[in-house]
């Protein structure tokens, strides 16, 4: 698969589409990195052992296209764990090898979206659904108790919206346990999207790259920092690896100015 280095993380260049005819075919387990991901991945390394994990990382916003496009190597498509999802979902309607497992957001929403997804659906595909306690991924009787009831369940599939880096290190420090489970998503809010617990930005401030705007001012205390403090470096770092590329085509250039071709000799 063709990636596209955005900061250092190879973000892959698939359509929604193909990326649901993998997940179908092979399995995996999927990362949407955006700018706070990329942001934390600079200096977290368990964030960054389960993104090697990973078998999918794709584009979970916007600005990172905008940022691809910038760099002279743009991404096809924005594919965001809250569009994932349901296009997953849909996609497998009446595939009776999907079964799906939710864990995460507060007691109750995990139930509200796993019925409501199933009366959509028009049959069981979310088989069951947890919501952890607060702190729960550093209590191993507490994760030993999830894992057995995502395996009891019969779940082909976990769908994890625990928030990043938290889902993404669950996943990858668990999945080994789930031989059952052939796909991993990790996806954010997206189960408080699901339940209606929460809104999600119109569609034209997502496709303008404003749903952080959006996000932040529907939870100004909990998100402020995210997106006004330790995200603003984002746009320095770009512009520092557009500079970089830039640099090296140009010495490139130069080097092989300066390199004569070597000339066949000729025969008398």
């Amino acid at each position: 698969m063709k990636t596209i280095n955005i900061l250092d993380v190879a973000i892959h260049d698939l359509s929604m589409s193909e990326l649901l005819d993998n997940l179908n075919r092979l399995g995996g387990f999927v990362v949407t990195p955006n700018v706070d991901h990329l942001m934390k991945l600079r200096k977290d390394a368990e964030l960054q052992e389960a993104y090697r994990q990973s078998d999918y990382r794709v584009c979970d916003s916007k600005i990172v296209q905008y940022a691809s496009q910038f760099l002279g190597t743009p991404l096809i498509e924005k594919i965001s764990g809250s569009d994932l999802f349901p296009a997953f979902y849909e996609y497998n309607k009446n595939n009776p090898n999907i079964k799906i497992f939710l864990l995460g957001a507060a007691e109750g929403i995990a139930q509200q979206a796993q019925h409501k997804i199933n009366q959509k659906m028009g049959r069981n595909i979310i088989v069951d659904c947890y919501s952890p306690p607060f702190g729960f991924e550093k209590d191993d009787q507490e994760c030993q108790k999830i894992l057995k009831k995502i395996h009891n369940s019969g779940a082909t599939v976990l769908a994890v919206g625990l928030g990043a880096p938290k889902q993404e290190k669950w996943i990858s420090q668990h999945k080994n346990q789930l031989p059952n489970v052939k796909i991993f998503l990790a996806i954010g809010a997206t189960i408080d999207f699901e339940a209606g617990y929460k809104p999600r930005s119109p569609k034209w401030m997502s496709e303008a790259g404003l749903e952080w705007l959006h996000r932040l001012l529907s939870e100004p205390q909990r998100l402020w920092k995210r997106y006004l403090i330790e995200s603003t470096p984002f746009f320095w770092l770009i512009f520092q690896q557009k500079l970089a590329s830039t640099s090296n085509k140009y010495l490139k250039g130069i080097q092989e100015s300066f390199n004569p071709k070597s000339v066949e000799p000729q025969n008398d």
